[in-house]
């Protein structure tokens, strides 16, 4: 199972790149970049994978309202590029209050926006073109959209949990980004509806990138408490009270992965025997530098063996 790790995005490039590198050298295969309103996420990528050759890299994710698939796609096209193959590119509903608060746009049909947005952005990635004139949205190549050295075809994936973007996203992605879906939700509910629009549409089996905050530490109730506290911005969206529940929780935080290394990596397989391909572990830095290291220790040793 390929294990990587989520960085946080507030933190000086240079900071963001030695921590990169830290995770690489402990092991891990990737790292991932987070898109609000402060970094460019696929230029932090590009950075990154760039200086810390043969990390993985990827955004998760990128909310599509406030964007377009060409300026996407570029952007990607970019990343890719710039780190010789290594890019990830991550999409995401993101959410009604934050589209509306920032961009001052409605927050409407986001899913419809999403299957639309896919379907321009597949083809500008692999052929550097598109003729796409749908009902939301159009994307059209008066001139070419493709950059020189962006290959193989930039990976899609998007940060669905719901019944509608898991079926698009099986029909018109390569994979999923769930966050905070423990493995009773993974195995019961997202694993096998995006898998099913994946054989219906005659596509690959998904990938099933799941993002989990994760900590290994001896001070399991400081840091249970940190997590609380921290994760309970999620608690605020119905997605994801909905996942939470459907993993058993009722707080965000009963989804996080805390404890010694046994069981760290007993929830670990978990995730992979529920259907997770990938797992990258979120919030590492809830107890401090000194556990954050202790946790890469063993993510990296997991993804060794």
């Amino acid at each position: 199972m390929t294990i990587g790790v989520a960085l946080h995005h507030q933190d000086p490039i240079d900071t963001v790149v030695d921590l990169a590198r830290e995770a690489h050298e402990a092991g891990l295969r990737s790292a991932w970049f987070g898109q609000t309103f402060s970094y460019d996420s696929p230029m932090l990528a590009a950075i990154v994978g760039r200086d810390v050759p043969g990390l993985q890299v990827g955004t998760a994710a990128i909310p599509v309202f406030g964007r377009h698939p060409l300026i996407v796609a570029g952007q990607a096209q970019t990343a890719q590029a710039a780190t010789a193959g290594r890019y990830q590119l991550g999409l995401a509903l993101g959410t009604k209050h934050l589209t509306e608060t920032g961009f001052g746009i409605p927050y409407e049909r986001p899913v419809a926006r999403l299957r639309e947005f896919l379907t321009a952005l597949r083809p500008l990635l692999e052929t550097g073109s598109a003729d796409f004139h749908g009902e939301l949205l159009t994307a059209t190549t008066p001139l070419p959209a493709s950059v020189p050295g962006d290959q193989p075809p930039v990976p899609v994936l998007v940060a669905a949990m719901g019944p509608q973007a898991l079926r698009v996203s099986g029909e018109l992605a390569d994979g999923i980004l769930p966050l905070l879906a423990g493995p009773r939700a993974l195995a019961d509910h997202i694993v096998p509806a995006v898998t099913a629009a994946a054989e219906a549409a005659g596509r690959p089996a998904p990938r099933i990138v799941a993002f989990v905050p994760g900590v290994v530490t001896a001070e399991v109730e400081a840091v249970r408490q940190a997590a609380t506290e921290t994760l309970s911005f999620y608690e605020r969206f119905p997605s994801y009270q909905r996942v939470i529940e459907l993993s058993g929780g009722t707080r965000a935080a009963d989804v996080a992965v805390i404890g010694d290394e046994e069981t760290v990596a007993a929830e670990v397989r978990r995730y992979r025997e529920a259907g997770a391909t990938e797992v990258v572990f979120t919030a590492t830095d809830l107890g401090g530098a000194a556990d954050r290291r202790r946790t890469w220790k063993l993510l990296g040793e997991l993804a060794a063996g």
